[in-house]
């Protein structure tokens, strides 16, 4: 069974909200018509009682009774919808103007309605406070007042029909007209491809609800579209890294097969071509690094580490490099964390190269390290030509070089250093963001002291 749309619902709400209020007013104007009848019955019969009663006062016998006989008729003529019947205090009757009725009443003292052949009455018992007197009792034909309350139900009932009719009309409308955001954020959606990802919702057109959903569904869609950029790049960028070593592989193989050669010939291109097997390798070996971390699957070990001696390990490694290029290389500070020895290894190895890469001559390159408030703060910076600020946000990307000179294929750099990381810090808890000024850059890492 196909559900209700949501118009269908909100008018069918619409109607059952419109029927309930309309029967519940209808029955109390019914309710309250019905006590004002009985309340005007009431005082028309007992003022009616007190005039009947002061035509009989004294009447204690049936002679005295028929002598007041004509004025009595003569008050009942002004009432021809009231019957009385009087009995004398014996019990007999003496009077009834309405011979028809039955002789005895099931009625109790007071006020009561009963329905004698299809005729709706309200009968008047009063209590007898005379001894001797006669005993009244009136009868008010009030057919006419059932009749309007019969009609009143009806029309009562038609009114909640029509109401819930007008109601579910106009309220499928209302959601409909109400709707119609929803409807342009369901078509704009529909029609949000690999190729129209810059498509956005008229957030200022939205009504005040459902500006708060355009706007995620606007982030949503920036999201997706930088995602999808950064996917094409990263896939253009994957197969313009693979090119280079592929040609040179291809290139070594058909020369050396041009022509016959000797053992050492075959030698050098073999140890060419190992070369670039091994460059691609590890470029693989890199990527798959790159997917364990995207899905998650980066699990680093939790051991102390004291930092400083870790930075010392690897300044040690890399004196050689920064004396040749007459570097200067110092340590400030230190930290305890619990992590991943091998893996802040990697990370801090691969800025403390991407720094020596890019110091100049005569530059210095300082770690500096301590305690945070949330556990451990370091920062490598190093002399030199500053990055320019619209690039610090690539710096991390995948196969991202800001040095333009270096954008092509190269067996040394592919631009994964930073993305790697990144991850590692990351898969640790921590930030890493870079600082940079003309002659100074600065990688900050803040680390959790345990996760």
């Amino acid at each position: 069974m196909r559900r209700l749309s949501l118009s269908s619902r909100l008018a069918l709400l619409f109607a059952g909200c419109t029927a309930v209020v309309s029967l519940f007013a209808g029955v109390l104007f019914g309710r309250a018509s019905e006590v004002h009848f009985v309340e005007l019955d009431q005082q028309l019969m007992e003022s009616r009682l007190a005039v009947l009663r002061s035509t009989l006062q004294g009447a204690n016998t049936l002679e005295g009774f028929t002598a007041r006989l004509p004025a009595l008729l003569q008050d009942l003529a002004h009432q021809p919808d009231l019957a009385v019947r009087v009995r004398g205090p014996d019990g007999h009757l003496w009077f009834d103007s309405s011979p028809r009725l039955p002789l005895e009443l099931a009625t109790p003292p007071g006020l009561g309605s009963l329905q004698i052949n299809g005729t709706d009455y309200r009968v008047l018992v009063p209590q007898n406070d005379t001894p001797n007197a006669p005993h009244l009792t009136l009868l008010l034909d009030i057919t006419h007042h059932q009749h309007f309350l019969q009609r009143m139900q009806r029309l009562i009932w038609m009114t909640v029909g029509l109401s819930a009719l007008a109601t579910a009309i106009l309220g499928a409308w209302a959601a409909r007209s109400g709707l119609r955001p929803l409807r342009r954020m369901s078509a704009i959606a529909a029609s949000v491809s690999a190729d129209s990802l810059n498509a956005r919702l008229p957030q200022e057109q939205m009504p005040a609800e459902l500006a708060e959903l355009a706007t995620a569904f606007n982030a949503m869609l920036g999201r997706l579209d930088d995602s999808f950029q950064r996917l094409s790049a990263f896939s253009a960028d994957i197969a313009h890294e693979l090119r280079t070593p592929l040609s040179n592989l291809l290139t070594h193989t058909q020369v050396t097969l041009t022509r016959p050669r000797g053992i050492e010939e075959y030698r050098e291109t073999l140890h060419s071509n190992l070369e670039e097997l091994q460059w691609m390798a590890q470029l693989v070996n890199d990527m798959l690094y790159l997917a364990k971390a995207d899905h998650g699957l980066l699990t680093p070990r939790r051991e102390p580490l004291d930092l400083g001696n870790e930075v010392d390990a690897l300044l040690e490694f890399y004196a050689l490099l920064a004396e040749d290029s007459r570097i200067e290389l110092t340590r400030e500070g230190s930290a305890q964390i619990a992590g991943d020895r091998s893996m802040l290894r990697r990370a801090l190895s691969n800025l403390l190269d991407n720094a020596l890469r890019y110091t100049p001559s005569g530059g210095a390159i300082k770690v500096v390290m301590g305690a945070s408030a949330t556990g451990a703060r370091i920062g490598i910076e190093n002399t030199g030509p500053g990055i320019p600020a619209e690039l610090l946000p690539r710096l991390f990307d995948r196969f991202y070089r800001a040095d333009p000179a270096r954008r092509e294929g190269s067996s040394e750099h592919a631009g994964l250093g930073l993305a790697i990381t990144q991850s590692i810090i990351r898969a640790h808890g921590g930030q890493i963001r870079c600082e940079s000024q003309e002659g100074m850059t600065r990688f900050v890492i803040e680390l959790p002291a345990s996760t």
